[in-house]
């Protein structure tokens, strides 16, 4: 079986499916699910139902997918029981789900599959499903870790401070100051793992210098740790190269802005972990510096936060608001969404049975990142979740790899919940 479902996971990364341009896919599953007897629903959103019979229990993922690196062009790489892109992010985030689901649809099995739009760039699908939705208990397929039962997630929100500088004369030199190629990571199952942030490093790099800034351009996407962060800039003294920054000198006449706040700003930044939740072993609240842009004077900074639950994330918010005041930024609150909080049920419990079953351990656990049963469970409030999924590393990067043989065994649990 798990031949089969990596199989449709190799299809699906031929398959073009990064936000907000995945009608590609959305087409390749319609037409999948209803030749094989699915009936299908898609919303304005482009949400995607497929259904079956009478089901009573419903199985949910996002088709989108992070693109870093060359993706949507995926070339895959299979070593040591591991697969990953070549170049690339892989998509297992949360493609290898789907291909999962395109098995049980083989199978002919009498299911809800919700498969929910632009997942990655803020819950977007999700915040506006309006299906009626039959079963009972919904099993999200989005988690990262095998012989773990999730039930309980990170709200969070995105946040974006703009601002206008005025223009300045150029200084003594000229220079390209980049950040480069670094490992970057999940802006939240990641945030605690050490991975540096390009921007940062930049800015803390040039704060002890007097510059004016031409160009900024850093980070890939809201919700991933930035791995490259870039400056053209004019400077009072010789620059040089240090282990992480490469300094570039240019003939190239540069229209430079007073930049200092803006700077002083990034540096201030608290970026990564700000308090730690014992209970769960993870991060309580954090705050991931993700994209910045200056350019003709005109500077934003985009960030995402995270809390596990809706009083740390007003905290964290109303912090990084504060800061952006102090610098004189215009602050303003993109998108938000729920934290899913942790409830052992029935539902749960049976997971975790199943997962016993294959595994021969499991346990419960609670994750900081944004799935999407926070804000699905507010819409139904009739249902049960719970959520699982193979192992999964560095997602939202193009070192993101799966695990093969937890892909077989998250099969084996999916299996023993559809036994009566």
């Amino acid at each position: 079986m798990q031949e089969k479902i990596i199989k449709h996971f190799i299809t699906l990364t031929k398959i073009p499916h990064c936000s907000e341009e995945a009608d590609q896919l959305l087409l390749f599953l319609e037409t999948f699910a209803k030749e094989r007897g699915y009936s299908v629903e898609i919303d304005e959103t482009k949400n995607i139902l497929i259904k079956k019979g009478r089901p009573k229990l419903a199985f949910q993922a996002h088709y989108d997918m992070v693109c870093m690196g060359k993706a949507p062009l995926i070339e895959t790489v299979i070593e040591e029981g591991w697969m990953s892109a070549k170049e690339s992010s892989l998509g297992a985030d949360n493609g290898m789900a789907i291909a999962m689901m395109m098995e049980l649809m083989e199978q002919g099995e009498a299911l809800e599959f919700l498969l929910t739009a632009d997942e990655e760039i803020g819950l977007v699908g999700a915040s506006a499903l309006a299906f009626k939705l039959e079963s009972s208990a919904m099993l999200n397929i989005d988690f990262e870790d095998e012989a773990e039962v999730c039930i309980g997630c990170a709200g969070g929100a995105d946040l974006l401070a703009l601002k206008s500088f005025k223009e300045s004369t150029s200084l003594s030199y000229n220079y390209k100051v980049s950040v480069t190629g670094l490992v970057g990571g999940h802006s939240g199952v990641d945030i605690d793992k050490g991975i540096p942030n390009a921007i940062k490093r930049l800015a803390d790099y040039l704060s002890d210098k007097e510059v004016r800034i031409s160009l900024f351009e850093g980070g890939e996407r809201r919700n991933s740790i930035p791995a490259n962060a870039t400056a053209w800039l004019s400077s009072s003294e010789v620059l040089e190269s240090t282990d992480g920054v490469k300094v570039e000198s240019t003939e190239k006449e540069l229209k430079v802005y007073e930049s200092e706040n803006f700077l002083n700003l990034l540096v201030a930044f608290e970026d990564g972990v700000n308090s730690f939740n014992e209970e769960f072993n993870l991060p309580d609240t954090s705050i991931n510096l993700a994209i910045v842009s200056f350019k003709g004077g005109e500077a934003s900074i985009e960030l995402s936060a995270r809390a596990m639950n809706a009083k740390g994330l007003t905290e964290i918010c109303e912090k990084n608001m504060r800061l952006f005041a102090e610098y004189r930024f215009k602050g303003s609150e993109a998108y938000k969404y729920p934290a899913w909080k942790p409830e052992i049920n029935t539902f749960t419990k049976r997971v975790n049975g199943a997962m016993m079953g294959v595994f021969g351990h499991s346990s419960y656990t609670a994750i900081h990142a944004g799935l999407e049963c926070g804000v699905i469970s507010e819409k139904y409030p009739h249902m049960q979740f719970a959520s699982i999924g193979p192992t999964i590393c560095y997602p939202h990067s193009t070192r993101e790899k799966v695990k093969l043989d937890s892909v077989g065994k998250i099969f084996r649990v999916i299996e023993k919940l559809l036994k009566p």
